[in-house]
Parts: C-alpha cells; sequence; structure tokens
C-alpha cells in the first residue's frame, strides 16, 4: 500500500500540537508482568487533556485549517471522546463547534462535551443518523467537517502517541491498540512500523459490533449495526466510502482479537485494583485481551489505556463486582 500517511507528517502533527496536548508517561505493570512473562507496559493515555487520545487528532485538524474555514466552525460526529477533543480543540482557537451524536452514547459524555462550549445534536440511533445531520450542516451552512478517523490530519494527529511510545519504552516487540474506525491505530502503526518495521501491532474491540474486525473479514467496509457495549467508545462503523483506515489497517495490523462484556468488566476492575487507574470500556480492552489470553505476548508489550472517561456511577459498580449488562440499562 502507498501510505497517505508518513511518519514526516506525524512529526510535523507532534510539532503542531505540542502546546496543547501532554505527552503521558508509562507505567511498567507488575501483575501482568509477572502474568505473561514478558514486561507490559502501560500507556496512560487516557490522563491526555480531555480524559482521551482524541486531543491529538482534532487539535491537529483544527490548526491545519484556514482562517476562512475556522470562522465557519466545525462539525463532527461522534460516540464521545472525539466529540470531546474537538470541543476542546475549538474552543482553544476560538472556532465554533456542533457535534452530532446518537442516543446510544453516555449521558456524561454528552456534558463534558457541552462544559468545553460545543452545542451538541442527539440524532437517531447510531452514528449513521448523526452523520445525517453532520451533512446538513456542511451543504447548508458551511460547517467544516472534522471526522472522527477517516481524515489525514486526524491520523497524523493521532500518530504522535506512536512516537511518544517509541520514545519512552526499549526493544518493543509487541503494541495492544483500541481499533474502532482505525484512525487510532493506522496512525500509531504508521509511526512505530517506519521507525521498528519489526513491531508488531494488535488491534483490540469488543465482540458487540467490532465493525472494522467485520470489514476486514469481508474484505470491504461493509454495514454494521451498533450494539450497545461497556467499550462504547470503540462503536460505529467506518463508512462504506472509506478513503483511509480500511487499508491502513489491512495493510500495517498484525492481527485484531476481540473480547467479551464479561472480559472488560473485568480489565476495568484489574485497572483499578491492581493498577491503580480509572479508565473507560474502550481504555480497558489491550489489558482485557491480555487478561483472557487472547494475546499472548512473546517480548516486551506495550498495551494503550485510549481513554477514562466512564461514569463513576458505572465504574463504581464494576469494580465492586456488579455483573453489569448494558444491553439490559434502561
Amino acid at each position: 500500500m502507498n501510505n497517505p500517511i508518513t511518519l514526516s507528517d506525524i512529526r510535523k502533527a507532534s510539532f503542531r500540537i505540542e502546546k496543547t496536548i501532554q505527552t503521558t508517561p508509562v507505567s511498567q505493570s507488575h501483575t501482568l508482568s509477572q502474568r505473561t512473562g514478558f514486561p507490559v507496559h502501560l500507556k496512560l493515555e487516557h490522563q491526555q487533556v480531555t480524559g482521551s487520545f482524541k486531543i491529538r487528532g482534532a487539535t491537529n485538524a483544527i490548526l491545519c485549517l484556514d482562517d476562512e474555514q475556522k470562522a465557519n466552525g466545525v462539525v463532527g460526529v461522534s460516540t464521545g471522546n472525539h466529540g470531546r477533543g474537538l470541543a476542546y480543540a475549538a474552543k482553544q482557537n476560538d472556532v465554533g463547534c456542533i457535534v452530532c451524536m446518537s442516543q446510544l452514547v453516555p449521558q456524561n459524555k454528552i456534558e463534558g462535551i457541552k462544559a468545553l462550549g460545543a452545542e451538541v445534536r442527539i440524532v437517531g440511533m447510531s452514528q449513521d443518523d448523526a452523520q445525517s445531520e453532520v451533512e446538513r450542516l456542511v451543504s447548508e451552512e458551511n460547517m467544516m467537517l472534522i471526522p472522527p478517523f477517516d481524515h489525514c490530519n486526524i491520523i497524523a494527529g493521532q500518530g504522535t502517541l506512536g512516537l511518544e511510545i517509541f520514545d519512552q519504552i526499549e526493544n518493543i516487540d509487541t503494541v495492544l491498540i483500541q481499533v474502532s474506525g482505525g484512525g487510532l491505530i493506522s496512525g500509531v502503526a504508521t509511526a512505530l512500523k517506519a521507525q521498528n518495521p519489526k513491531v508488531k501491532i494488535i488491534g483490540v474491540s469488543m465482540e458487540r459490533g467490532a465493525a472494522m474486525y467485520e470489514c476486514q473479514k469481508a474484505g470491504r467496509p461493509i454495514q454494521m449495526p451498533e450494539l450497545a457495549t461497556l467499550a462504547d467508545s470503540l462503536g460505529g462503523g467506518i463508512g462504506l466510502d472509506n478513503q483511509y483506515t480500511y487499508a491502513m489497517v489491512r495493510d500495517l495490523v498484525d492481527d485484531i482479537v476481540l473480547v467479551s462484556e464479561s472480559e472488560i468488566a473485568q480489565a476495568i476492575r484489574h485497572a483499578y485494583w491492581e493498577e491503580r487507574q480509572i479508565i473507560e470500556g474502550s481504555g480497558s480492552v489491550g489489558i482485557a485481551a491480555l487478561l483472557s489470553g487472547k494475546v499472548k505476548p512473546a517480548g516486551p508489550t506495550v498495551c494503550l489505556l485510549s481513554g477514562g472517561n466512564i461514569d463513576m456511577a458505572l465504574h463504581h459498580r464494576i469494580i465492586s463486582g456488579d455483573d453489569v449488562d448494558v444491553t439490559e440499562e434502561d
């Protein structure tokens, strides 16, 4: 594949966004290292500004706009974290922002976006429904679309995480990265494999509605239902007209594994009780893959904790041992 994103693009993005984001720390997990027999390093990206990696791509995309585009405002569709990142980046640069979301998005994520000054519009029961309102705003009000993943500046911004991981950890064998629309894993894989082609990139998603996994199995982008899951930030499709991330995941990612709802809950518990970290369901899937044995490290391994924007009442229930099934929630 002729990768549309280069290491140079990612390094330029890193320079562009360095005043907005934090360089997040890395912590070695003694329990996971002992369990797997190899060093397991946790990249604590849930401690990022806005509580997830999404601020990286959103900031890079907004800073690449011209003055007229900024004046017209930006719009995006989101399952939560992209909207929060977009709202924060827009506010930092005095740009108007509307975020369109489906009714499946948790209330705490909606309130977090509103608190950053963006307008939130709830449309339908899927990202595809919300996307229809985005398209209307682009065509009728000339707003600038900043998509959550399938966009070169978004991918390059997320790829700055790969630069940090490479600089912070030596002799990396395997990196576990969340996969949904593919912007994060495409950018990180590009950054890491450009510097060490032998690094193994494993995507992790949930069993309930893993769109990129099913599209790769089908050999093309396909329509997927959006299902309720503890890993709500990984929900949504990749778009039938996907331009970049489908092919980048196909060519750069070595494997994709899926974890169950109970394995996600166990990973959230592990992160809290063993690692002293509060993470959301999507942020926990790498830990879930290690705890379940679905990924068996063969060398030093990095597990990305991508977000921490979880409803704290839900978090309390999970860490207290409740069998939480979001499909039964009202």
